[in-house]
């Protein structure tokens, strides 16, 4: 067994911490996964590197002397990554999924700017993109960056670049379908049903959040696999009512959207990128994304979560 840049990187991580829980949140696996990455490393490296005991994490004599090596030889690696790659490849991008705001957003701005190529991959959650974006494996990623499940990597830069009101969905033979809007007692009345975001624990959250501020049911369904399984959730419901961003057009899928007024939520979009990331067409590509003013808390005509009022860039 030899030693790899994972462990290595896990070892790093775990030194500075000396705290193996906090590590894999910084790491964003689990403290099991972490403590066999380590072991690992001891294994191939034949030397214990850290002393644990019920009370406390510390460096051994060997990962004392391991430790400046390691940041060297991680540092190595991922500058020789960038250096290989070619310098027009197109910036890899996460939209979150095909029916959100992102895609749009990335579409104007390599109409705005032919230079900026870009390949687009598809995580559905902010939560799970924000690994890869710190391994450089993609350069920017889209999504709602207050409730992930660790807290915020310092390596990583975000800055919000969109507010998007939502709507509710609802069934043309649907009971509230002949409404021109819905407040919060309609959906109070009603309930809200939405597939599960599985990864996508930030979404979840705000769901959540939306729920308890208007004291409305929510129920979570199966994750939908696509813009068609989604529709088809939503028409199989007879009670309660979707919610979806404002751009979505049901077109003739037997549903209806619905404005949601006094207050409308709104659902913030950030874009996230690696502070380190060297690449020019990164910055020409973040130059093009404008930022919205947040909406000040005395606004009761829209919502966002208290949370994401906090400063818009970072």
């Amino acid at each position: 067994m030899e030693a790899d840049i994972e462990g290595l990187r896990a070892f790093i991580i775990t030194a500075q911490e000396l705290h193996f829980g906090r590590a894999g949140e910084r790491l964003f696996i689990s403290q099991q996964a972490l403590s066999k990455r380590i072991r690992r490393l001891e294994v191939a490296l034949a030397a214990p590197l850290f002393a644990r005991t019920t009370r406390a994490v510390e460096l051994t004599d060997a990962g004392r002397r391991l430790l400046p090596h390691a940041v060297e030889a991680v540092s190595a690696f991922d500058l020789a990554v960038l250096v290989v790659r070619p310098a027009d490849e197109p910036l890899r991008v996460d939209v979150y999924d095909e029916r959100f705001t992102p895609l749009r957003i990335v579409r104007r701005a390599s109409e705005l700017d032919p230079r900026i190529r870009v390949e687009l991959s598809m995580r559905q959650g902010l939560s799970v993109a924000l690994p890869a974006l710190r391994r450089q494996e993609i350069d920017a990623a889209f999504g709602r960056v207050h409730d992930t499940p660790a807290p915020w990597p310092t390596d990583l830069a975000y800055r919000l670049v969109h507010l998007e009101p939502l709507h509710a969905f609802v069934p043309e033979d649907h009971r509230l379908a002949d409404r021109d809007v819905l407040r919060p007692a309609d959906l109070r009345e009603s309930g809200i049903a939405m597939p599960d975001p599985a990864g996508a624990v930030e979404w979840r959250r705000y769901l959540e959040r939306l729920a308890a501020r208007f004291d409305v049911p929510l129920r979570f369904n199966a994750p939908a696999i696509g813009q068609r399984h989604l529709v088809e959730q939503f028409l199989a419901e007879k009670a309660a009512v979707g919610l979806g961003e404002m751009s979505i057009d049901p077109g003739d899928s037997g549903l209806r959207r619905i404005p949601i007024v006094d207050p409308t939520p709104l659902m913030p979009w950030s874009v996230v990128w690696h502070r380190h990331n060297p690449r020019p067409l990164l910055r020409t590509f973040l130059r093009q994304l404008r930022t919205p003013a947040l909406p000040a808390p005395s606004d009761a005509r829209v919502w966002v979560p208290e949370i994401d009022l906090l400063p818009s860039w970072r």
